[in-house]
């Protein structure tokens, strides 16, 4: 690899190459990243979704009454 480019200018292995790599995977890394925070968004939408369950069921069944842990 060194030797394929040993004749060439800086800007060519730093700039030049990294642009076409990009504009030739550039949708599959974007597609990548996107998958990804889409699934963390689903994953923190998931907890506070649980969560507000949880509370909800908790302020509306547990008004008036102690819960042991022997419920669960």
């Amino acid at each position: 690899m060194r030797a394929m480019f040993a004749g060439t200018p800086w800007w060519v292995k730093w700039v030049a190459v990294p642009l076409l790599a990009l504009f030739v995977f550039g949708g599959i890394i974007t597609t990548i990243i996107g998958t990804l925070i889409g699934f963390a968004f689903k994953v923190l939408l998931f907890a506070a979704l649980v969560g507000g369950l949880i509370f909800v069921v908790k302020k509306f069944t547990g008004s008036g009454a102690k819960s042991s842990s022997s419920d669960w």
